[in-house]
């Protein structure tokens, strides 16, 4: 007898390739972008010798918030990260919110980042600055990583762990080699500061950390998610913090003013290995930059993938390639988007709204790990494979730190953080229109409202 075809073929689902070490290396390389190579300087004119000690004070800070990130991403093994855990506790429309803000942040991110690669690279060849040279240099690398992203999440992985490392080596010979070089006895010396220093110190180092939210984007594509994203989100603070605090001190230690310098790892590497040092830091630069944005389009893609999988997006933004198994059209949409931010330079005027998108995430999911916890969460989403210790505190200082954003925040921040806020509610009422408000949550239970 003849075969005959399946009317309804399976759909092709995301493949599952993550490990602890792959999660880890995504939100390492989304913290520590192009600012680290700039942030020595930008801190001591704030705090002056109290610089290490900012730095380490708003890892700790970090570190409650992450310590709620992997609490409430160990109990979700889809894609969304914190969409997913405010769907679950606060219902569509903040998780919507939340997911639009990520995603619209990301592309952002990609185009300013894109834009750090050419004035690196325009340092020795100044073609890449402006003009046709400019635009086909972002477009070749725009394009280079979509393709990647579109070939495999294993391909993907590799791309973001190998330039993790690259950006990490250089950094590493810097520590190294300013032991012997850096001279601690003028840090000594910490003279009084105001609580307005302390305060603009704060919200700056809070942008510096930030990043590792998006680490729980992709558990979709994860092999153990329940137990890998907590390692990777604790780990990926313990590192960044180690090598943010150890980088300013030895920037210190060999400088004898950073604050005047403009490009202070630079400086303090050439001061202690000549123009190779110069170059090291140089080239560690645009590794670090690119890799950031390879961690961008992953990252980015999967979230407008998550919303679409949700009902909360056209079900085009979900299609999963056939034969990579990847979320192709969110890949080639996010990719378009931040390749028209960089060209057009627009991204300068959309990069208000990340003060307030990072309040809304880092809140809502250090919000959703205390409202998950309570029994009648219980049977809707899955119990946590890592508890934070401490009942409600680590979650009330996690926060509490976010908040600060919200205070220091100027006004242009607010209102373009309004703004955005804004665009994604009209969003979300034309789609919920558009759809007749059929929602598939094909990701997560919603709790009735």
């Amino acid at each position: 007898m003849g075969t005959h075809p399946d009317p309804h073929p399976a759909q092709p689902t995301l493949r599952r390739a993550l490990g602890r070490w792959d999660l880890t290396a995504i939100g390492v390389n989304q913290v520590i972008g192009g600012a680290i190579f700039l942030m020595p300087a930008d801190v001591a004119r704030q705090v002056g010798n109290w610089a290490p000690i900012a730095l380490l004070a708003i890892g700790l800070a970090s570190l409650c918030a992450a310590l709620c990130f992997a609490e409430v991403g160990s109990r979700f093994e889809g894609t969304g990260g914190p969409y997913l855990y405010t769907r679950a506790a606060f219902g569509r429309f903040v998780a919507f919110e939340v997911g639009w803000m990520q995603w619209f942040t990301r592309a952002t991110s990609q185009a300013s980042v894109a834009n750090g690669i050419a004035l690196a690279l325009g340092f020795y060849w100044p073609f890449m600055t402006a003009g046709a040279g400019r635009g086909a240099m972002l477009t070749g690398i725009t394009l280079a990583l979509l393709l990647i992203n579109i070939r495999g999440i294993r391909q993907s992985a590799w791309v973001v762990n190998t330039l993790t490392i690259g950006k990490l080596v250089p950094l590493a010979i810097f520590i190294a080699v300013g032991l012997f070089f850096a001279k601690a006895d003028g840090l000594m010396n910490l003279p009084p500061i105001t609580v307005e220093q302390v305060s603009t110190a704060a919200l700056l180092l809070i942008f510096v950390y930030g990043g590792y939210d998006v680490i729980g984007v992709p558990a979709g594509e994860a092999e153990d998610p329940r137990r890998h994203i907590p390692f990777a989100f604790i780990t990926t603070i313990l590192v960044v913090t180690a090598v943010f605090v150890l980088a300013q001190v030895i920037t210190m230690g060999v400088l004898p003013d950073v604050a005047a310098s403009r490009t202070p790892l630079a400086d303090a590497s050439a001061a202690m290995l000549g123009v190779a040092g110069g170059l090291l830091i140089g080239v560690g630069s645009v590794i670090s930059m690119t890799g950031n944005n390879a961690g961008q389009v992953l990252t980015g893609s999967r979230m407008l993938f998550a919303l679409a999988e949700n009902g909360e997006l056209p079900r085009w933004f979900g299609r999963i390639h056939p034969q990579f198994r990847t979320p192709s059209n969110a890949i080639v949409f996010t990719s378009v988007v931040a390749l028209m931010l960089m060209l057009s330079g627009s991204f300068v005027m959309l990069a208000t709204v990340s003060a307030v998108a990072r309040l809304v995430t880092y809140t809502g999911a250090c919000a959703a790990t205390l409202m998950l916890r309570r029994p009648r969460f219980e049977g809707t989403v899955q119990p946590a494979t890592f508890v934070v210790a401490g009942g409600a505190l680590v979650p009330a200082l996690a926060i509490g730190s976010s908040m600060l954003i919200l205070v220091m925040a100027n006004r242009a921040q607010l209102l373009g953080g309004a703004a955005a806020l804004a665009a994604g509610a009209l969003l979300f009422v034309l789609n919920d229109r558009f759809r007749g408000g059929e929602v598939s949550g094909a990701g997560v239970p919603v709790p009735s409202r």
